[in-house]
């Protein structure tokens, strides 16, 4: 919980949570053993007992912050030390699904099983918990090292029907899996966002003329991650770039790889990943350290991004560079919803009716409402937004400044403790669905103030911007 509160009060909105780190489980509704990164111990429960994505769940709704399940698709461990192994895990289970490659043990994706089980494990995750998307790192074939080929052969001549070349294979396996499981995960739950953090580059110009002006490495070449055609295709919500280079980078400037990817996305979300964890690094770009907040002016620059997220969540906290005084007082000192997804769902949910406001004894304000009925799409309320006007102000929701509460609880009060001056205000409530979209605005609720509880304003949630918690 405090983590939570740290970032909620930093103004972030969403929280992507490692769930499976090596093809083990931070859930325990699942067929994969608990992860040892959690209890020291593969397979072993917490004890006492809890469920760590259920709870994290229920307090990021509480704070009106969305939580994407962030999964390892393929890696099944980062060493091979025997001990670190159950004998339950899978790749005991099934061991002619793995390959062994630099030191770790990894699926390989060019089984239909693997890629079947591998589904399977999401959807389980889809099913059974309230999750707001699924998120996938930048993990898919591992980097070849030098003069090691990847293991895989026997599989390329085994399940190659379309005759393709080695390297167009690998693409199209990853591929199958990115497109299965975007058509598994909206045939399920179709608010549920899938979005993938790729590695930055999907190629340089050197490589295609449809390339960044970039010279380094490549997800499309070396990670056989076609990540522009899975935007193209529709097949994800959203990318989420892993732009780690500072400005004017000599070979992969950041300002270059945001314009290219904002000209890629056709019609998807895309949140820059920006690098919290190299906030204070002694490299060029990183001593600058208003490094980071430069590339937030960057990203807000372009109409066409949709915001920022920042990986790991311990820098952020840690406040390295000073990024959590930046987010918090300046970038993210006022709350909004998460961007709309149309093409998920368009249609908004009815208003919330009967909206009243009166001071308490105790003197906070409480607002109370009737829930709305139910939307064109049979959609009933997901959650709420309380905005509050001074007297004689103009009534718009179209302005942050304004939101004072975001919940995505089944509530129809809230209870502001937030005045500081007394006098006439006006409150007003909409109602939100699981995509975020909003309401038109209830009937306004007026109050007289006229004594208060002094006390420091509480900045709450912001648009578009995450953390990656790991």
């Amino acid at each position: 919980m405090t983590i939570l509160d740290s970032l909620h009060s930093s103004g972030i909105n969403a929280v992507m949570f490692q769930v499976r780190p090596s093809a083990d489980a931070f859930y325990g509704s699942g067929p994969e053993l608990w992860s040892r990164y959690l209890t020291g111990r593969q397979g072993l429960p917490p004890n006492p007992y809890y469920d760590p994505l259920t709870f994290i769940i229920s307090e990021a709704h509480k704070r009106g912050m969305e939580l994407h399940a962030w999964f390892n698709p393929y890696r099944a461990s980062m060493d091979l030390i025997a001990s670190h192994f159950n004998d339950k895990h899978i790749s005991n289970q099934k061991p002619e699904w793995f390959f062994n490659y630099a030191g770790q043990k990894i699926f390989n994706p060019g089984l239909p099983q693997v890629r079947q089980y591998i589904t399977s494990v999401i959807m389980n995750v889809v099913r059974n918990y309230d999750i707001d998307g699924v998120h996938f790192d930048d993990y898919f074939y591992p980097n070849e090292v030098h003069g090691k080929p990847l293991p895989d052969l026997a599989a390329y001549k085994l399940y190659n029907p379309d005759s393709l070349n080695i390297k167009d294979w690998r693409r199209q396996n990853v591929d199958v899996l990115i497109h299965d499981l975007t058509d598994s995960i909206h045939a399920c739950k179709s608010y549920i966002k899938f979005g993938i953090s790729p590695f930055g580059v999907w190629k340089n110009k050197q490589q295609d003329a449809d390339g960044s002006l970039t010279n380094g490495g490549s997800s499309y070449y070396e990670l056989y991650a076609d990540t522009r055609k899975w935007l193209k295709n529709g097949w994800i919500d959203y990318i989420n770039p892993q732009l780690y280079w500072p400005i004017k980078h000599r070979l992969v400037p950041f300002e270059k790889l945001l314009e290219w990817w904002s000209n890629n996305t056709y019609g998807r979300h895309l949140y820059i990943g920006q690098a919290a964890y190299r906030a204070q690094e002694n490299v060029q770009g990183f001593r600058n350290r208003s490094e980071l907040s430069d590339e937030i002016r960057y990203v807000r620059g372009n109409a066409r991004v949709q915001g920022s997220v920042f990986f790991r969540a311990k820098s952020l906290i840690d406040n390295l560079a000073g990024l959590k005084d930046s987010l918090k007082n300046n970038f993210y000192n006022r709350p909004a919803l998460p961007p709309v997804m149309l093409w998920l769902d368009s249609i908004p949910p009815n208003a919330p009716q009967n909206v009243i406001a009166k001071q308490l004894a105790n003197k906070s304000i409480q607002i109370s409402w009737t829930a709305p009925i139910k939307a064109k799409d049979n959609d009933l309320a997901y959650g709420y937004v309380i905005y509050r006007f001074n007297d004689g102000e103009k009534i718009q929701i179209d302005n942050p400044r304004n939101i004072i509460n975001i919940s995505f609880e089944d509530t129809t009060t809230f209870v502001d403790n937030t005045i500081t001056r007394p006098g006439k205000y006006i409150y007003l409530v909409t109602a939100i669905d699981r995509i975020k979209n909003e309401s038109l605005n209830s009937n306004p609720a007026p109050v007289e103030v006229k004594y208060v509880v002094y006390g420091r304003y509480y900045h709450r949630t912001t648009p578009q911007d995450s953390i990656k918690a790991e």
